[in-house]
């Protein structure tokens, strides 16, 4: 055998090693994932078990504790089952009845391609939907009786699955199914607990869940989305651009669900009054946080990227790519409100980056001004004539980082470690 077959043999066997590695780390993501569903639909029969039963033996709200303790007594190696584990489970069957479970799966076949006025509509609908409770959860007034849990009602744990079934006329089999195929089943049992924590309106707890998803969020990064508002700034604000006239339907509707105002950057070495080179220096610092207050398919690209057009030399603040646009996105910083000769500037960027980026398979590259305030009235007019896309909206730096969320956010050297990493991977792109 020639040394030029024993190379491709070699490089063979390693692509087929690959392969199989390849399929091994799916396998244990599905798996994992498989587990965690499976969690939840037992957590959700057992929390319709327990509603069924306090309106059906007219128990009160102190059969959680009774029930937890004798968990613990008859089944001490079973974790899970506090009080105050109960009773979320009890929240989370009468949060999302079977109705509910079936009005997701119908708002995820809705919003496939999903647009800022499609997603507010379907949001809207599901916030005023009247969605009416199985028997199986239904809660009447009780009485409040003190009921003693024997281990007799405690073995009768085992008939949940059946008794769901019964109650809700439906096989066990087919609820599950539903379960399943719900967003409900697709999140980690901390984040549920946040958003049942969080008395978000149906449609606005759909969407982070969605979000959830979609983004692999933490839970702690879930909580920190929620308390920076999210929704409101990426839905239901006022955006500044003109995408609907400078770019196709599709990719409109989806550029515009993408902006949100304000942007919210935590900049912990920020100065008190920082300028646009601080701020970049910053983001760029904290890259992986940058990217997760941009949005979803954000990729960096580049800082202050240099471009010589004639004899001038001029340098973009910071260049992005998304993914899901296909599209590059030349991000100007402003530490000072905005003026109409912003959007010029940006406009002549995104000419360049056309020009000199882009290629035949990317679509219009989208311009992004960030500034310390805007005139709304102003800002649409300076938009106006203009036939690149740009968007424009307020920042705010947070300083602060929650004791509790810092364990969610990476250390200063595995972001410059992801930096190195990022550029690295440009370098190579572009040779």
């Amino acid at each position: 055998m020639s040394n030029n077959d024993t190379n491709i043999e070699k490089r063979s066997f390693e692509a087929f090693v690959n392969a199989i590695g390849s399929e091994i780390e799916q396998a244990q993501v599905r798996l994992i994932s498989a587990a965690n569903a499976q969690m939840l639909f037992h957590y959700w029969k057992m929390g319709n078990y327990i509603l069924y039963h306090q309106n059906l033996q007219g128990w009160g709200s102190k059969v959680i504790k009774k029930l937890a303790q004798a968990i613990r007594f008859n089944y001490p190696e079973k974790k899970g089952y506090s009080v105050r584990n109960l009773a979320y489970m009890c929240q989370f069957a009468r949060s999302y009845p079977l109705t509910v479970l079936r009005s997701f799966i119908e708002t995820d076949a809705k919003l496939i391609t999903p647009s800022v006025r499609k997603i507010t509509d379907e949001i809207q609908s599901l916030n005023n939907a009247s969605f009416t409770q199985e028997p199986l959860a239904q809660i009447q007034s009780s009485d409040n009786k003190e009921v003693a849990i024997m281990q007799e009602p405690l073995a009768q744990i085992q008939n949940v699955a059946q008794t769901v079934a019964t109650v809700c006329r439906i096989p066990i089999e087919d609820i599950e199914k539903l379960f399943l195929a719900s967003p409900v089943a697709r999140i980690n049992w901390a984040s549920h607990v946040i958003l049942l924590n969080s008395s978000l309106p149906l449609g606005v707890d759909y969407w982070y869940m969605k979000q959830s998803v979609e983004m692999g969020w933490s839970s702690n990064v879930l909580k920190m989305q929620i308390e920076s508002k999210l929704f409101e700034r990426q839905i239901n604000s006022r955006k500044v651009n003109n995408f609907t006239a400078t770019l196709p339907a599709p990719q409109s509707d989806l550029a515009n669900y993408l902006l949100k105002d304000p942007y919210i950057f935590d900049l912990a070495g920020a100065k008190e009054r920082a300028d646009e080179r601080d701020i970049e220096e910053q983001l760029v610092k904290h890259v992986t946080r940058y990217l997760l207050e941009m949005g979803n398919g954000f990729a960096f690209v580049a800082r202050q990227k240099h471009f010589q057009i004639g004899d001038s030399d001029f340098y973009a603040d910071l260049i992005l790519y998304n993914i899901k646009l296909h599209a590059y996105v030349v991000v100007e910083l402003k530490a000072t409100p905005f003026k109409p000769e912003y959007a010029g500037q940006l406009n002549f960027y995104i000419n360049v980056v056309d020009d000199k980026l882009r290629g035949e398979n990317d679509n219009k590259t989208i311009g992004l001004l960030l500034c310390k305030g805007k005139d709304e009235i102003v800002a649409q007019y300076a938009l106006t004539g203009y036939d690149q896309p740009i968007g424009i909206s307020d920042y705010q730096l947070s300083k602060a980082v929650p004791e509790s969320l810092k364990s969610a956010l990476p250390s200063i050297e595995q972001v410059e470690e992801e930096l190195t990493m990022l550029l690295d991977n440009e370098k190579n792109r572009q040779k």
